[in-house]
């Protein structure tokens, strides 16, 4: 069979609602099946309970005074003031393009527009995240070799 009627044989039946086509010309006998595609399934995470502490009341009833109670809760962190850089994917935050070596950036440096702030690697690929904005780094607010979230801050710059 000829070279351009396969091709266009494979064509007709990767665009047709058909999933299988054999074909017999003289001694020569073709069949072209289209597999479903092949989809890998994402890991499902359990959602975790958070601990909450006791209510006011609950304190006072006990014979704890509010203030004790509200004093023992853990501080939240304070916000950081200053253009954010968030992650445009989920992956794994690097500081630094191989282990071992300096980090792109650091508190205090200066960056410009374009440079290179980190690494974020996701599916087996490396991905450079640039900075939108010429400034100083004020924070950097991921761990290296952390997981990341899509949106989630990496770094303010001010």
């Amino acid at each position: 069979m000829d070279l351009r009627k396969l091709k266009t044989l494979i064509d007709l039946v990767a665009e047709s609602g058909i999933s299988e086509l054999e074909i017999t010309e003289g001694e020569g006998k073709v069949r072209i099946v289209k597999s479903p595609p092949v989809y890998a399934a994402a890991p499902m995470f359990a959602p975790q309970m958070m601990m909450q502490a006791p209510a006011a009341p609950a304190a006072a009833a006990a014979g704890a005074a509010a203030p004790t109670a509200a004093g023992a809760a853990p501080a939240a962190p304070e916000p950081v003031a200053g253009h954010l850089v968030k992650s445009p994917m989920v992956g794994t935050f690097y500081r630094s393009a191989q282990p071992g070596s300096e980090p792109f950036v650091s508190v205090g440096s200066q960056v410009k527009e374009g440079q290179t702030l980190c690494i974020i690697e996701a599916m087996k690929l490396m991905n450079e995240i640039e900075a939108d904005k010429t400034g100083t780094i004020k924070a950097v607010l991921a761990d290296n070799g952390s997981p990341v979230e899509f949106g989630q801050p990496l770094f303010v710059i001010e």
